[in-house]
């Protein structure tokens, strides 16, 4: 019985401390034609800026959501300051719950994630705007340990995988990573 609940929550727990980080697959998002607005400044060029500046602030935001659950992870701390700076719920809610079930079995993250994010497709007209990106998780070099032995928790072996989270820009203006999933039956 205690061996499937590790089983469980190390799974939750390297999955959602990894959701995000390698190369993306996808390709970029496509631009409609452009209709002039006045004779210097046709709406493609307009709509392309902002875009381009969704896609900046989004990868800004999942940088630092995969660093302050990083630092969240070393401690198996829900309450790390950072992770209300860049996620936001429902994703904040599962982190929190992953690192809770960590500290509750006495460990913590250790080693190294790498990420190479890409956006795959942005919305300015959804209500609220998003964008989405696609990131190729390399977790082989990252574990739970448990903190009194330093010994791996069985069943964390890292993997290559895909992940993809969502980036919802809210009223304050901010940028915020809302939702993410680590596809681990996909290798990249």
């Amino acid at each position: 019985m205690r061996a499937r609940q590790l089983s469980r929550w190390t799974a939750g727990l390297v999955a959602v401390a990894a959701v995000g980080t390698t190369t993306a697959c996808g390709s970029p998002p496509e631009t409609s034609g452009t209709v002039p607005t006045d004779r210097n400044r046709p709406v493609g060029t307009e709509r392309a800026a902002d875009e381009k500046a969704a896609e900046k602030a989004a990868l800004k935001a999942y940088d630092g959501y995969l660093t302050a659950s990083r630092a969240a992870s070393r401690h198996s701390d829900p309450q790390h300051p950072d992770l209300t700076r860049f996620l936001a719920d429902p994703l904040l809610t599962r982190v929190r719950l992953s690192l809770r079930q960590a500290r509750a079995n006495g460990a913590v993250s250790a080693g190294a994630l790498r990420s190479n994010p890409e956006v795959i497709s942005v919305d300015l007209t959804a209500k609220p705007p998003t964008v989405e990106i696609q990131d190729c998780v390399d977790a082989t070099g990252y574990r739970l340990v448990y903190v009194a032995d330093e010994k791996v928790v069985p069943g964390t072996r890292g993997t290559r995988h895909l992940a993809t989270a969502t980036a919802t820009r809210y009223p304050d203006g901010r940028w915020l990573i809302s939702t993410g999933s680590a596809h681990q039956d996909q290798p990249c």
